[in-house]
């Protein structure tokens, strides 16, 4: 029966982590694709990994040292990209290299890869602890409320910064908390959706909505559908067809772009 998957406790905690994420990363998604900083996300996914290394190393709990390591890098990026120094694409590449050569270092003092890891990188719902949802919940929760908090600034500024600035928007400080948050949102979906495959539950369901051309809340509430729905269906049919979580998930993402992209065309 169907319903006999929901005797199994780390899929229901699978899906209680994976419905939170896939609400909080469309939110912090649509700003980012709109700003053309998809690849932040995929940055900061990379560097996750070093806080993943670092946990395997340590003994830690993943998540809180992939969050601490990617609210540091994301400071480090807001900083060098506001300085005129560095190119903001520069100190992606910087921070992305940078982070995955420490990650390998800590590895190879770790004994290389084990299967602890590689459910970190492709996603496992087998790897979430009542601890861990716990986490995902109370920072999901801090996620949301902030970016209600400033979702006017947040809107502005994704249209047009230069005005924003000349009527007394703090666009630095705003910046640095969308970037804050989306490192926080990427260390809550490690367990989920994979180190690798963050960047794309962030992005996809965003770019998809994106395809049907409505409003600004349509289509924020049309990438939260297509997140929901994959994330649920995701989990489901990794569990019953023994597949990896983050992929199937993913993939299903990537269908519904596909039908979309070509129905709308």
């Amino acid at each position: 029966m169907f319903l006999d998957i929901f005797q199994y406790s780390f899929i229901v905690r699978g899906l209680e982590a994976g419905v939170i994420i896939a609400i909080i990363a469309p939110l912090i998604g649509i700003f980012l694709v709109l700003r053309r900083y998809s690849l932040i996300a995929d940055t900061l996914s990379h560097v996750s990994l070093a806080g993943i290394a670092i946990s395997l190393l340590l003994g830690l709990n993943p998540i809180i040292t992939a969050l601490a390591t990617t609210i540091i890098a994301s400071l480090g990026i807001e900083k060098l990209r506001t300085s005129r120094k560095i190119y903001g694409e520069t100190a992606l590449a910087l921070f992305l290299s940078g982070s995955l050569a420490l990650a390998v270092v800590i590895l190879s003092l770790a004994h290389g890869f084990n299967a602890n890891l590689f459910n970190y990188l492709f996603g496992s719902i087998v790897t979430v602890t009542a601890k861990d949802i716990y986490i995902i919940l109370s920072l999901g929760t801090v996620v949301a409320v902030i970016l209600a908090l400033f979702y006017k600034e947040l809107v502005y500024i994704t249209f047009d910064e230069d005005s924003a600035k000349v009527n007394g928007i703090p666009v630095k400080l705003i910046n640095t908390i969308l970037i804050m948050l989306t490192a926080i949102t990427i260390s809550l979906a490690i367990p989920i959706i994979g180190v690798l495959l963050i960047a794309a539950l962030i992005v996809i369901p965003v770019v998809t909505a994106l395809q049907l051309k409505k409003s600004f809340t349509q289509t924020i509430i049309y990438a939260e559908i297509i997140s929901i729905f994959s994330v649920i269906a995701g989990i489901i049919a990794s569990f019953y067809f023994n597949l990896s979580t983050g992929g199937t998930i993913v993939l299903l993402m990537l269908a519904i772009f596909v039908v979309t992209f070509f129905v709308k065309k």
